[in-house]
């Protein structure tokens, strides 16, 4: 098992001691080996999806603890697929992908229509697959920053995905429009029986002031998730929040004095906490992104971001380039640290 308090260095006491004050654990509907039972029941989910939810709850190394660790690799449309697979090129095959989710003992992996396509009839019955259904194409010139669908539902299920995902641009021009189909698209994939999956960003130029990035803001990014749980994303990515007070900084929109002063603080935990109520207070499944590869220390970051997500009362972690962009070894090594974490009985619900 990974030695977490020696990864988390300096910051293994604060990180794995805190306590949530702002939104005790006992509002929460946590993760479990009973989420379906205790919370999805509850909804309005169709048989079909209760079950395929189960199926990514049963796969991998987390199997049973009602915890992720997913794979996704879209990035070979989202960066283009020579920054995406140039530092490992085996992965301009679709079929390592998959190997490397099953290898890593992951719950799901995540592609493109085209990637999953290619390989469905060999992996389907190994491993859940999930196809993301938008992606932000980079070979338009000047750079456009827009999801587009690239694939239909039917296509997901007719393939034997279990789930698919989308992306919403919250607080761009498009986002409406991105709203509208997304939503559509989640009510027909939950008639298919299909898990629904919200990668839940924000992009505007404005959401960077002063040199701080409030894209990555625990107000402005727990509001993407609320409206992502709204449109019944039954789990929601969103990346791990870094600041706070983005309403005001920017001075937009509408928020509470008490969103600063009593049910968040400065600390990460605390704001990933906020993220967490903001999923319904988990009836939504928050799992937080990995982020990209910046090499030797993603090992230790793979492991904050997982110890987060979990004290937090997050429902997991879903890595890819920092899994995929090595040898593929190393990247087994990573995902199964990530998965540590949420096995490992000493880092609790702060």
């Amino acid at each position: 098992m990974t030695d977490i308090a020696k990864l988390l260095g300096d910051e293994a006491d604060d990180l794995l001691g805190h306590i949530c004050t702002g939104f005790p654990q006992e509002r929460l509907h946590l993760p479990g080996a009973d989420f379906i039972d205790r919370v999805m029941a509850d909804s309005d989910r169709r048989p079909n999806v209760l079950r395929n939810m189960q199926a990514l709850f049963d796969h991998g190394r987390l199997a049973g603890t009602g915890y992720l660790s997913i794979l996704p690799v879209d990035q070979g449309i989202e960066h283009s697929a020579g920054a995406s697979f140039a530092p490992n090129p085996i992965y301009f095959d679709p079929a390592n992908i998959v190997e490397l989710a099953l290898e890593g003992g992951c719950n799901a992996v995540a592609s493109t229509l085209g990637g999953l396509a290619s390989v469905a009839r060999r992996y389907a019955h190994k491993i859940p697959m999930m196809l993301k259904l938008n992606h932000n194409e980079t070979l338009t010139y000047p750079a456009v920053y827009d999801q587009t669908l690239f694939a239909q539902v039917e296509q997901a299920h007719e393939m034997g995905c279990v789930a698919v995902g989308a992306t919403i641009y919250y607080g761009s021009p498009e986002s409406r429009r991105q709203i509208m189909e997304v939503s559509e698209a989640f009510e027909r994939a939950h008639e298919l029986g299909m898990v629904t999956v919200l990668w839940s960003y924000l992009r505007n130029p404005a959401f960077k002031k002063d040199g701080t990035d409030y894209h990555v803001a625990s107000d402005l990014t727990g509001q993407a998730i609320h409206m992502a749980a709204t449109i019944k994303a039954d789990i929601v990515k969103q990346k791990l929040p870094e600041t706070n007070g983005g309403y005001r900084a920017i001075g937009f929109g509408h928020t509470h004095d008490k969103v600063y002063s009593e049910l968040t603080s400065d600390h990460p935990i605390d704001l990933a906490r906020y993220q967490v109520a903001n999923c319904y207070m988990g009836r939504a499944g928050l799992i937080n992104s990995g982020g990209a590869s910046s090499g030797a220390g993603d090992l230790t970051q793979a492991v904050r971001t997982a110890v987060i997500n979990k004290r937090a009362g997050g429902m997991g972690l879903i890595s890819g380039r920092k899994a995929f962009q090595k040898p593929m070894a190393e990247g087994v090594e990573l995902l199964n640290a990530i998965q540590d974490v949420y096995l490992s009985k000493d880092v609790t619900i702060a």
